[in-house]
């Protein structure tokens, strides 16, 4: 089976590729740019990409060479995971151009890609849209950008039910592990690494963490289950629900466990209460189902961060 599979130099995207790959898929990336063109670990994900996926370069979703790609090749399967995301934090993100650039010539990637026997398509979408998960109502989008998301998921999701084309929505939480940004664990190894106390902010919030593996190999199988079943569904597996506090604590307790570092951590008293207090996924994940080895992706997170000291 052939995935074209968007956003593949991301986090999340690097994972996807590497998972439908050892499922047994030929997995062909798309990217924005030139894989020289990137840099940190973005670059470093893009040089194990070439490893497992075919890399097409400068090819940006819906413009006239990824046109050209869909009308010349077949796929089974679409998976769309490339999104702008920019400062998502930020109230000044742009919603318009963000769903513009997303759904580019949606309709006419459909089209193309249907004319060559697509099957099915699953795009991804954030447990921080509007009326996703579960959490204290409203669930409402956590910003400007989980705003964009949603809505692009109803544009794909319209098109795809015009041309009668299998649509799966998969719902990510907060993914965390090997080649992630340096956000919320990257930070607490680096202090960790120098001997300082990391702090946690926002203790108070709950919210859903999942291994990145773990997200990697469900998503895996909701894209064959969508292309081999042909029907439309959504999943949001969920990780590690809890307050921030306490993933801080069990994220503590693995690397202090594999890497004989004290691992210090300060919940500090929060003060800032502007997302919702509670967020998480709704879909229970049969870990042994999945192939998943809770104690294996403990150890290679730690792998990783010892590597890249």
């Amino acid at each position: 089976m052939r995935a074209l599979l968007t956003g593949a130099s991301s986090f999340t995207g690097y994972w996807f590729a590497a998972k439908l790959a050892a499922a047994g898929f030929d997995v062909i990336a798309p990217l924005r740019g030139s894989p020289s063109g990137y840099s940190g670990v973005r670059r470093d994900r893009v040089e194990r990409l070439a490893h497992i996926a075919e890399i097409v370069p400068e090819c940006p979703f819906g413009e006239p060479k990824f046109l050209e790609l869909v009308k010349a090749s077949a796929f089974d399967v679409l998976c769309h995971h490339a999104s702008r995301v920019g400062d998502y934090r930020s109230l000044e993100f742009d919603v318009v151009g963000a769903v513009a650039e997303n759904t580019n010539n949606i309709r006419k990637v459909l089209e193309a890609m249907l004319a060559n026997g697509l099957r099915g398509v699953v795009s991804t979408g954030t447990v921080f849209e509007a009326n996703e998960g579960a959490g204290n109502l409203p669930l409402r989008a956590f910003s400007p950008y989980g705003l964009s998301k949603g809505l692009t998921s109803e544009i794909i999701r319209h098109w795809c039910g015009h041309y009668g084309v299998p649509y799966g929505k998969f719902v990510i939480p907060n993914p965390f592990g090997p080649f992630e940004e340096p956000r919320f664990c990257a930070y607490m190894i680096k202090c960790w690494r120098n001997g300082e106390v990391a702090e946690v902010r926002a203790p108070r919030y709950v919210r859903d963490n999942i291994h990145v593996d773990l997200l990697g190999l469900v998503y895996a199988r909701f894209v064959a289950e969508t292309i081999e079943a042909r029907r439309s569904g959504k999943i949001g597996p969920i990780g590690y629900v809890e307050t921030q506090g306490a993933f801080a604590e069990r994220f503590a307790g693995a690397m202090r466990e594999r890497l004989g570092w004290d691992c210090r951590l300060k919940l500090l008293k929060q003060a800032d209460f502007s997302e919702p207090i509670a967020r998480m996924n709704t879909s229970e994940i049969d870990h042994d189902a999945v192939g998943w080895s809770e104690a294996a992706a403990w150890d290679g997170t730690a792998n990783f961060y010892s590597a890249s000291a």
